[in-house]
């Protein structure tokens, strides 16, 4: 099970992934299709990472242990209304 570093830099090679989409858009190497489909890709990724670290945060809080936290699907986390 992946800990809060582990899951951070996770999430920080998407951000520089999409960074990095936005720069082979502008250079001509991808189409905007091809952008889009992969920043979605990306941006389902991201929340799903953040809501791991959130349950993480809340069980540790609690007193539970935060290994017990689990990526949720994402219909689950795109949908999710806090």
């Amino acid at each position: 099970m992946a800990d809060d570093i582990d899951i951070q830099q996770h999430i920080k090679g998407l951000i520089d992934e999409e960074h990095g989409l936005r720069g082979k858009l502008s250079a001509g190497e991808i189409s905007v299709e091809e952008e889009n489909q992969r920043l979605r890709r990306i941006e389902v990724e991201l929340d799903q990472c953040w809501d791991l670290l959130r349950q993480r945060r809340a069980k540790r809080e609690f007193g539970e242990d935060p290994a017990a936290a689990e990526v949720r699907d994402a219909g689950t986390v795109e949908n999710y209304r806090g």
